[in-house]
């Protein structure tokens, strides 16, 4: 019988979180990338897609929503931990207290962000997901993931974008940058979707979770 804890599970969903808190903290440094600039928490925040697609394709939709609702409350969590460290008075020998602030002071507008954004994108990629896979009925995984994690990271890199950096730095070359590259790794991650699927099929540890996720 399916186990809820199970190794798989519990793998994808820590997987899943961690990526989401670490991209919010490490977003504040803007990266280029072949010329493209963006936020360096882009590839951790797209682990997150890869994470949650192999979750609805295994254990089904009330399953993702739960992890998506627990990397809420993760992020929640870490929003209040930046904070409070923030304001912590720091101990009269330790000096870097400047350089400190200057990294994580922008964390916490940061991490708002990515929680509007983040409600709306990943619940978003939940929905679509489940959608395509009752329209292709149950068949073409690389379809529904692309179709799904695409669509979800535009409405991402839109929100998260606006509200983290307007007034701060021009938008629109971050945006157009974040929508690039996030469409080229959710590209390149459907191989490793299937490679997960495969693996968690094959071990036999989502075998009652895809009977389940069939009537999701």
């Amino acid at each position: 019988m399916y186990q809820n804890n199970s190794a798989a599970f519990v793998f994808l969903s820590s997987v899943f979180c961690g990526s989401l808190v670490i991209a919010s903290v490490i977003s504040s440094k803007i990266i280029t990338i072949a010329g493209v600039v963006l936020p360096a928490g882009i590839l951790a925040y797209c682990i997150t897609f890869v994470a949650s697609d192999v979750i609805s394709e295994i254990w089904g939709k009330e399953k993702a929503r739960q992890v998506v609702m627990g990397g809420f409350a993760a992020l929640i969590v870490c929003l209040g931990l930046i904070h409070l460290a923030l304001l912590w008075p720091a101990a009269e020998f330790w000096d870097n207290h400047h350089a400190y602030g200057s990294v994580l002071g922008a964390a916490p507008r940061i991490i708002i962000a990515s929680l509007i954004a983040y409600v709306v994108s990943q619940n978003h990629d939940v929905w679509a997901f489940h959608f395509w896979k009752k329209v292709f009925k149950g068949r073409h995984l690389w379809i529904r993931n692309n179709l799904s994690t695409a669509s979800s990271q535009v409405i991402d890199s839109v929100i998260f974008i606006t509200i983290a950096f307007l007034g701060v730095m021009p938008i629109l070359p971050l945006i157009i940058g974040q929508v690039i590259i996030k469409m080229l790794i959710a590209f390149m991650d459907t191989p490793v979707v299937y490679f997960l699927v495969w693996l968690i099929r094959r071990s036999g540890t989502g075998t009652e979770a895809n009977r389940i996720s069939q009537t999701s």
